[in-house]
């Protein structure tokens, strides 16, 4: 049977002969022939099923395939490593991995820790949406053993390829390449549908309304509420399994359902379940909220109490998968957006306090926060060491920060009252508001030391809080959540509706520190967790954006990178969004915009020296950032933190605007 569905496959490919001559040839054992194959592209240009091809014709030669998508993948190399194992240890192991964007941080220490020890005769393939760093490609090493593709639109003549195998009436198919142009899930899509998907009079350009037309002709009238429910399902969660939806969906037959999903054509298999394709699931989703608010929410509350359960009793390795899985359903949310930053440049990975670590976290935490909190780092790191995390880079293996999360039972210890000042308020503070019972306990994040991003939203952050909130809603016993932050007045935003301001300003050598809280014996963890769904209750004003959030962050960043090259701007992402979308000169209006928006940073006391960096970096010509930060007289350590701030505080102000407009 898989090899009727392989032959199938191949018999219903269209298109990207290069990509597979040259694979074959590298099948072949051609000497000439690459080693590493990259191919990138926007979504819905044919990555995956590109892949799924090659894929097929490394089986059908006969070689061991490792097959992993980027998107199920742990931060941390070594997990990946043992995934990836037979391509290391079998000779002539062909390694896919899909959806390399969502692994990106791994790209580094792949070109240059794994890769090079492949077993002999071994391939490896990679897809993503962004291109491969540009010291790869120039590399001289890695010239005649990388191959990379942009994966193009479809010519006209393969369009209508793709159209006559799929039978649709030759009258509609004009219609159909005009609204889908070139596009293969566009195309697919309305291959899918048939000819009566395709019977409506109107002309539509290739954006977010071709994909909600398309959808709703492949869907059509839901054969049920049941179905309508199960649609919810896929929507929000990351991945749909047949005990997700049975879990959910109690009283609906959840095999009968899943089978329906599974058989929708824009819905992709993972060995995790089931979850539509990207632009697929954006459409989808917007377009079941717009038309059935409550009941879209109704359905984020099952799954946010259906992962709380899965979170209570999971294993410790599936910890934070589930906790990862959870607050996917909040991306989108007004809270979360102030605290997260859903970013993955520079990704970390941590692990717990090792004593060789000890010299270099003592060192970050004397030099951002002085000797005084030194002293407390180190006094904790021996009362308890397992509170502590280190943070690495994926890409080196560097150390970049480390937390820690003491668990302090009641009553409190005088040494610790009289050792930690900060410890000592959460302590009075629980003392006058609700004191902590015998065999109770308190949680507070005492440290999170980041040097190059200190205590503004960083990947380091987003993890930190993870787990944080995953052992409150693991732990039994605790009292009371507490997090320090020392700008404790913009910490004070950032956590409201999360956390509550004690009022309490410890000092620790020269600096003052903001204590924040939560009682969890008074809001229990599923109340705190409503406070996020009924955050992303009501839909934007204007209507959903066709982009999510982390391609919307993308289009900005590629933006400002070709600002000062007008030809090349006009083929950005950017000028796809909705804030191009009544420009009468998209190119010069949003060069404009740009330009704005970065000047009106300086109006935040913030935003100054991000601004600052944002303008030395895209706009005054400096070839490197290494120049740009000459420039400002500034070490590149420091310029990166402000290049970085400066860059999370644009994407959120051009994103409102995105959402609601300029106003």
């Amino acid at each position: 049977m898989g090899e009727r569905l392989s032959r199938a496959r191949i018999r219903a490919f269209v298109g990207r002969d290069e990509e597979l001559r040259c694979f074959e040839r590298a099948l072949a054992g051609d000497p000439q022939a690459p080693f590493a194959f990259y191919v990138f592209g926007p979504g819905g240009i044919g990555k995956s099923t590109l892949l799924r091809c090659l894929a097929d014709q490394a089986r059908a030669a006969g070689r061991l395939l490792v097959e992993l998508d980027g998107r199920f993948l742990s931060r941390d190399p070594d997990v990946f490593e043992r995934a990836a194992g037979p391509f290391l240890d079998v000779p002539g192991t062909v390694l896919v991995l899909d959806s390399f964007e969502h692994c990106q941080w791994l790209e580094s220490w792949l070109w240059q820790h794994f890769l090079p020890r492949a077993a002999d005769g071994a391939l490896v393939v990679l897809a993503g949406r962004l291109a491969p760093q540009p010291q790869w490609t120039a590399d001289p090493a890695w010239a005649g053993l990388l191959h990379v593709t942009e994966l193009e639109p479809f010519s006209e003549e393969q369009a209508r390829s793709l159209l006559a195998a799929a039978r649709i009436r030759p009258e509609l198919r004009d219609r159909v390449l005009r609204f889908a142009g070139g596009n293969p899930l566009a195309l697919s899509l309305a291959a899918a549908a048939g000819s009566t998907g395709c019977s409506r009079e109107e002309i539509w350009s290739p954006s977010a309304d071709v994909l909600r037309t398309l959808l709703t002709g492949l869907i059509g009238e839901v054969p049920s509420a049941s179905h309508r429910r199960a649609l919810e399902v896929a929507a929000q969660a990351h991945s749909t399994s047949e005990e997700l939806l049975t879990a959910v969906l109690p009283e609906e037959d959840a095999h009968l359902l899943f089978s329906w999903l599974r058989d929708l054509p824009f819905m992709e298999s993972t060995h995790r379940g089931l979850h539509p394709h990207d632009a697929a699931r954006e459409t989808l989703a917007a377009d079941l909220r717009w038309r059935a608010p409550q009941a879209f929410v109704t359905m984020r509350r099952r799954l946010a109490e259906e992962y709380l359960r899965l979170l209570r009793e999971a294993p410790e390795e599936r910890v934070w998968t589930v906790t990862d899985e959870l607050f996917y359903l909040f991306r989108e949310g007004k809270i979360l957006a102030r605290l997260r930053t859903w970013s993955r440049e520079d990704e970390v990975h941590d692990r717990p306090l090792h004593p060789d670590d000890m010299d270099v976290v003592l060192r970050m935490a004397a030099e951002t926060e002085g000797r005084a909190s030194a002293e407390l780092v180190r006094y904790w790191a021996q009362r308890q060491p397992q509170a502590f995390s280190v943070y690495r880079l994926v890409s080196t293996g560097r150390i970049v920060a480390f937390t820690a999360r003491l668990v302090l039972p009641a009553p409190p210890d005088p040494q610790d009252l009289a050792t930690d000042p900060v410890v000592a308020a959460a302590w009075e503070h629980t003392d006058a508001t609700a004191p902590v019972s015998p065999g109770e306990h308190i949680g507070i994040s005492r440290f999170s030391v980041y040097p190059e991003r200190y205590q503004v939203p960083s990947r380091v952050i987003d993890l930190s809080s993870s787990r944080a909130q995953a052992e409150a809603a693991r732990a039994r016993g605790r009292a009371y959540g507490f997090a320090v932050w020392r700008d404790a007045e913009t910490w004070a935003e950032r956590v409201k509706g999360t956390l509550s301001d004690t009022g309490a300003r410890p000092r620790v050598g020269e600096h003052t520190y903001g204590l924040f809280g939560v009682d969890w014996r008074r809001v229990p963890v599923e109340a705190w967790l409503n406070r996020f769904i009924s955050a992303t209750d009501a839909p934007a004003p204007s209507g959903p954006s066709a982009f999510s959030r982390t391609a919307f962050d993308q289009a900005v960043r590629e933006a400002l990178t070709h600002w000062r090259d007008p030809a090349a701007f006009a083929a950005c992402a950017l000028t796809r969004t909705r804030l191009a979308a009544d420009l009468s000169d998209p190119v010069q209006e949003l060069r404009a915009l740009l330009r704005r928006a970065v000047d009106d940073l300086a109006g935040d006391p913030r935003g100054v020296r991000a601004r600052e960096a944002l303008t030395a970096g895209y706009f005054s010509g400096a070839p490197t950032q290494e120049a740009a930060a000459r420039r400002l007289a500034l070490p590149y350590g420091t310029y990166r933190r402000h290049l970085r701030q400066g860059m999370d505080l644009l994407c959120e102000a051009l994103w409102r605007q995105e959402l609601h407009g300029p106003r």
